[in-house]
């Protein structure tokens, strides 16, 4: 009798635990899908007022913004995908906006969809093509050096092209991105290269691995590097995260070294204010974060200052 009790008891403790199982699995699952649910509605209301581009639509261009964004008709704003030019401020900026507002202002564009429709300012992210001549308009920009490529990880298609063309550009120091600085942009650049820094430990012969220039990075995803350049800008946020945003300030930056509080007592005090202004190289795994490449800092063996 005590046996058969005790084998009851088991038996009924088993279909207890199934149906708590159960159970946390529905409400989990339900969870999820609500946890889906809001965040579909929050990306809808981010750009409330940006309707849907359907996928190779057709449209005037009315305004040229700079030489990698314009407005078409309505008054709604277009990124290109594929490549970087010059923001207000910048070298390039003038020549580059005059080129794109010569091949495409007043005219109609076809624009074809990437992976993602739109980025944090709600502008469409599109490939540019000429609607009567098919010329894909940011690869133009590019062989001409007066853009670079920049892809995100997940954007594939163009990606060898575009690259293609900007190292064309850059070995016969075509347009003004390679050749075309005003002089005394040039004489700077000049002055900065033949400065000639050294590095004690960020070198290829140590680690392996390549230098690359922090506006280049994002054609690198995925991928360990070493990326050289100035920290123009460095910021800590309000959960305590420091930026540290190469060539040019938020949110325009080429490049951006991260360091979350939480390893930044190894960093030494204020690691926004010590590594401004400085030419540094950064030792990591180059990801994307928002359209931008990042990598993560979690030791100072990741990072270090020209001299």
């Amino acid at each position: 009798m005590k046996n058969f009790l005790k084998e009851k008891k088991i038996i009924f403790v088993v279909i207890i635990g199934i149906l708590i199982a159960s159970g946390a699995i529905y409400f989990s699952g339900k969870r999820i899908n609500r946890d889906r649910e809001e965040t579909r509605k929050i990306f809808k209301e981010v750009c409330p007022n940006t309707p849907q581009l359907p996928n190779n639509s057709v449209k005037l261009v009315t305004k040229v913004i700079d030489g990698d964004t314009f407005l078409i008709e309505g008054g709604y704003s277009v990124r290109i995908l594929g490549i970087d030019a010059d923001e207000r401020g910048y070298p390039c900026y003038q020549v580059a906006k005059d080129k794109l507002e010569e091949l495409i202002l007043n005219k109609e564009v076809r624009l074809e969809k990437g992976k993602r429709d739109k980025d944090q300012w709600c502008r469409y992210l599109r490939y540019v093509f000429l609607s009567f001549s098919g010329e894909n308009v940011g690869l133009e920009l590019v062989k001409e050096g007066l853009a670079v490529a920049r892809f995100s990880e997940e954007e594939v298609k163009y990606r060898e092209e575009i690259s293609q063309a900007e190292k064309i550009a850059r070995e016969n120091k075509i347009g003004c991105k390679w050749s075309g600085l005003p002089k005394k942009n040039q004489e700077t650049k000049n002055k900065t290269k033949n400065k000639k820094l050294s590095w004690q430990r960020l070198i290829p012969e140590i680690t392996g691995l390549r230098v690359v220039d922090a506006c280049q990075a994002g054609n690198y995803y995925g991928e360990e590097m070493i990326v050289e350049g100035k920290i123009v800008d460095a910021y800590r946020s309000r959960t305590q995260t420091v930026f540290l945003n190469f060539e040019k300030a938020y949110p325009n930056q080429c490049f951006t070294g991260v360091i979350f509080n939480s390893d930044q007592d190894k960093f030494g005090e204020k690691p926004e204010e010590y590594y401004l202004g400085k030419v540094v190289r950064i030792k990591g795994k180059i990801k994307e974060y928002q359209g931008k490449p990042e990598i993560i800092l979690k030791d100072p063996v990741q990072i270090e200052i020209g001299k």
